[in-house]
């Protein structure tokens, strides 16, 4: 018999009091822990709660759904729900005639499209990005390109022909990456160059304009296919449905997860048609699981998918992204240590310099003085707020006026 849901609580509470803190309750960007303080909520999932928590119209759908059918029988027998979430999401693809695999996680995804990539190229080879993540289950973990030690315990098991290039967050570097692209494309051996739009975890780092564009000419010209995860930047995160679509580019693959649930796990992988139709031979091919596409996850995606579009939360978040922004860097202009403030929509990173750990440090500043956000960059240099698409502008104020605070004196 497990302990008394006291006793829990006050286990909970002793574990929270080495720095880290316990979540009870949540509505919309109001966090309360279990010691009833309370927090604005700029990280939001890691990015994955876009409509903020418990937005009434995703409960409703799962409610009601769970009432309707728990569970399918995967591809065999799927639910209404998965059929029409698949022919929402094929619609988002630029390229008409989009098929789609329904997953769990976004490493599931990005597993789905590696997949994909090898069955339509033939080829094992792919070009990741250094400061990119893309999952830890193992074929996101051989291109993820964080942090070397979430790979090395694991590197005899993993996809070996992985190669990385810098990530680029300037001209100069973009055009080394791309070099480095193309002579490594020349081999003959790559099938997938894995791309974020817009790096994520990695601190928010945008690329120069055409980079993408530059990057995805070079995929086709070389015979590779163009995987865009956007895990992280899609779905209006970034001020886009798609980035890759914003940036004049259509990728022959594109990962979405975090926020298509509406913080029910689920996620997708949609391709183009004649990508996806080289899972069709014998003998049998598949990816799928028991979960994947259950009934729940997708009826609250499109209820998710209908709140962002009836709430035109895209262009809200592009809008208010950049208001946000700009208010940031005016107040950080001048505080020593604050390399730059960089992002787009409502994705936006922190940037401390060369100071591994110092965001670290600034999110338990700024969790002390009642805001949630994350960590990124390969030395946790970044501070990264990813906040609801449906905050309200007062709290984002709030956030500006103690930043600067929170911010002054942060040494190793």
């Amino acid at each position: 018999m497990g302990p008394s849901p006291s006793t829990a609580v006050q286990r909970v509470k002793s574990e929270a009091a080495t720095g880290a803190i316990v979540l009870a309750t949540a509505k919309g960007s109001a966090v309360v822990d279990v010691d009833r303080n309370r927090y604005v909520d700029l990280a939001a999932g890691f990015g994955a709660l876009l409509l903020g928590h418990g937005h009434p119209s995703v409960l409703r759908a799962v409610a009601l759904e769970s009432e309707r059918l728990l569970l399918a029988l995967g591809d065999v027998y799927p639910s209404d729900a998965k059929i029409a979430l698949t022919e929402r999401l094929a619609a988002l693809h630029p390229e008409k005639g989009a098929r789609v695999i329904v997953a769990q996680s976004g490493a599931d995804a990005v597993t789905a499209a590696l997949k994909s990539a090898a069955l339509a190229t033939g080829r094992p080879g792919v070009v990741a990005f250094l400061g990119a993540y893309h999952g830890l289950s193992y074929a996101p973990l051989a291109a993820c390109g964080l942090r070397d030690g979430y790979r090395a315990p694991f590197a005899e098991q993993l996809n070996a022909h992985v190669t990385f290039v810098d990530y680029p967050g300037d001209d100069a570097t973009a055009a080394r990456a791309l070099s480095e692209t193309r002579a490594v494309l020349l081999e003959g051996r790559v099938g997938a160059v894995l791309v974020e739009p817009i790096l994520g975890r990695g601190g928010c780092v945008v690329p120069p304009d055409g980079f993408l564009r530059a990057l995805a000419a070079l995929a086709r010209e070389n015979g590779a296919l163009l995987v865009a995860d956007e895990i992280w930047t899609g779905l209006g995160r970034s001020g886009a449905m798609l980035r890759s679509h914003a940036e004049g580019v259509v990728p022959d693959l594109v990962c979405l997860g975090k926020g298509l649930g509406g913080g029910v796990p689920i996620s997708a992988c949609i391709g183009t048609d004649a990508v996806m139709r080289a899972w069709r031979r014998e003998p049998e091919v598949v990816h799928t699981s028991t979960f994947a596409g259950a009934p729940v996850a997708c009826a609250a995606a499109l209820a998710t998918l209908d709140v962002l579009s009836r709430e035109r939360l895209v262009a809200r978040s592009n809008d208010v992204g950049d208001r946000f922004r700009t208010a940031l860097a005016a107040e950080l202009a001048t505080l020593p240590g604050v390399a730059a403030v960089r992002g787009a929509g409502l994705m936006v990173g922190i940037d401390l310099g060369p100071r591994p750990g110092a965001a670290s440090r600034a999110v338990g500043r700024l969790l002390a003085a009642g805001y949630i956000a994350s960590t990124g960059g390969g030395g946790r240099e970044v501070v990264v707020l990813t906040p609801a698409l449906t905050i309200a502008e007062a709290q984002l104020d709030g956030f500006v006026a103690k930043v600067r605070g929170a911010l002054q004196s942060l040494e190793a």
